[in-house]
């Protein structure tokens, strides 16, 4: 079960992914569990997003699809913790920005959604 759940967990992680790249709410909404929390303090002040806020911004700005930004994301880690709990770090890119993330994950009702996002950026 164990590597099924990895499995599965990734093919969340390539539609976060993909979301991203395209700037895709819908794609976003799927992958993203609805309580979700989005963080950071790169810059020495927390940031603490919802989903409906973070989706905002998606919505607001141009994609990297369309601006014609070169893709570049790569999973570092994937840990299953339990049935219910994992974890996995990840690398992608806003131009001119390139993150790390730390994203937990819940599953309930057999599916696997990112409940907590957690990034730090390099400009």
């Amino acid at each position: 079960m164990k590597m099924q759940d990895e499995q599965d967990i990734r093919a969340v992680i390539a539609g976060y992914f993909d979301a991203l790249h395209h700037g895709d709410v819908a794609g976003f909404r799927r992958v993203l569990h609805p309580q979700v929390r989005l963080s950071s303090a790169t810059d020495g002040t927390l940031v603490n997003l919802d989903l409906e806020t973070y989706m905002g911004m998606v919505a607001s700005r141009p994609s990297s699809a369309s601006r014609g930004d070169p893709r570049e994301d790569e999973i570092v880690s994937v840990s299953v913790a339990s049935p219910t709990t994992a974890h996995a770090r990840v690398k992608d890119m806003y131009l001119p920005k390139r993150f790390v993330n730390e994203l937990s994950f819940i599953k309930i009702d057999g599916r696997w959604q990112i409940i907590a996002k957690v990034w730090h950026f390099f400009a």
